[in-house]
């Protein structure tokens, strides 16, 4: 019953990330894109941890996620400073 929990999580999880790509891929906006892709990161961190409790190893899978966050947020500075230099 509790893994049924889980997957059903996962897979809404995985619809939020399908309809933020669709923000991503039709716009309008650069600021609507940057939006949607730090939705699917953040979804995708949560994914991560919810798979490590699926598997019953949380630790590494939150290392991971941890990992995964700090490259976003790397990713999302360095593309917030190309861009504000242009005129979108």
């Amino acid at each position: 019953m509790m893994n049924a929990i889980w997957v059903f999580m996962m897979v809404a999880v995985v619809v939020i990330i399908g309809l933020m790509l669709l923000r991503v891929f039709q716009g309008p906006t650069i600021y609507d894109r940057m939006n949607g892709l730090g939705v699917i990161g953040a979804d995708t961190i949560l994914l991560l941890v919810l798979f490590g409790y699926l598997d019953q190893r949380p630790d590494m899978y939150v290392d991971i996620a941890i990992s995964y966050a700090i490259l976003g947020f790397i990713c999302s500075v360095i593309v917030a400073k190309y861009m504000g230099g242009k005129d979108v």
